[in-house]
């Protein structure tokens, strides 16, 4: 195997389907990317950063996965796991070929989207998914630059494509509409997960799940990468531990530590104007705590704070006691 060279992806996957080659075009670099050939023409595409054919049938519920394993465990091999499943009936060809189609286009977004990546070229590899379509290279190389320009026109930052998708805390609008599909997005997406995982996770092709994030950035709902690359601290304030607020001024003499919210008004200290030495702070009387009185013991409680007697019962209302005996007599 030669060594990769650093070249464009799309120049070479044009070369070597000119010369009719067979095998299977690498691209390094992330997220990369691999593209199959067969006599010079594309059958199959695959890159970390765009879910494939047995993830999109599984995640969409077409394929169960015990069944997608079965049959790569039986025909990975021999290079035709997609014969196996037309053969035994799980799926039809129309929808194996739109699959492949589908994963193969979005895998090749990825891969062909670097200007200048490492890139080798490894003679009579195939893929094990067997040959199911045959596209031209010249249309791939089409397809992807196409689509690079409607993510463009959309919002103009290629790293979404791959970065963590986080949302923002606030809308920057009172009233925003977003679809079905761009809810779900931001319901699923936690700071941690790729716009391949998202796809992966909803069951969705990694094209269309890029082109709603890059609608959500235009929004502002979610995060652009690389606008917090300036900042060395965390996004939000950490509580500070009680008795911390001396070691931290200490530690840091620049920095100002909080303070009350209300301005404090300090009165003159006698004495500094005739350059006598300054005395300690006394405490006014508005600084000063109400001092309690001391009871001493057996004393009797003042007057004004004896309990006053109870009021005297008013007796019992004989005319409600005969109205109630009157009524309980009427019911037997």
């Amino acid at each position: 195997m030669k060594p990769p060279t650093s070249a464009a992806p799309g120049s070479l996957l044009t070369q070597a389907a000119g010369e009719g080659r067979t095998g299977a075009l690498v691209v390094g670099g992330p997220p990369g990317g691999t593209l199959y050939l067969v006599e010079g023409r594309v059958t199959y595409a695959e890159s970390a950063a765009a879910p494939g054919v047995g993830e999109l049938l599984t995640a969409s519920g077409r394929l169960a996965p015990r069944t997608w394993q079965a049959a790569l465990d039986t025909a990975t091999s021999q290079a035709r796991v997609g014969r196996l499943l037309l053969e035994q009936g799980h799926i039809t060809q129309g929808e194996l070929e739109l699959c492949v189609l589908g994963a193969t286009y979005d895998a090749a977004y990825f891969a062909l989207a670097p200007a200048a990546a490492p890139v080798n070229f490894l003679d009579g590899a195939a893929h094990w998914l067997g040959d199911v379509v045959r596209i031209d290279a010249a249309a791939v190389v089409r397809e992807s630059r196409r689509r690079a320009r409607l993510l463009d026109d959309i919002f103009p930052n290629v790293r979404i494509d791959t970065a963590a998708v986080t949302p923002v805390p606030r809308p920057p609008r009172e009233r925003i509409t977003v679809t079905a599909a761009q809810w779900e997005l931001l319901v699923h997406a936690d700071g941690q997960r790729t716009p391949a995982d998202l796809a992966l996770l909803l069951g969705r092709a990694g094209y269309a799940t890029v082109q709603e994030l890059r609608r959500l950035a235009a929004l502002g709902l979610i995060e652009s990468p690389g606008e917090r690359v300036g900042g060395t601290g965390p996004a939000f304030r950490l509580p500070r531990a009680r008795g911390s607020a001396a070691q931290s001024a200490a530690a840091s003499p620049a920095t100002v530590p909080d303070g009350p919210t209300v301005p404090i008004v300090t009165r003159a200290r006698p004495g500094l104007a005739s350059g006598d030495p300054p005395r300690e702070a006394e405490p006014g009387p508005a600084n000063r705590a109400p001092r309690l009185a001391r009871r001493k013991p057996g004393a009797k409680l003042p007057k004004e704070l004896v309990a006053q007697p109870a009021p005297p019962h008013p007796g019992t209302d004989e005319v409600l006691l005969k109205r109630i005996r009157t009524a309980l007599r009427a019911l037997r």
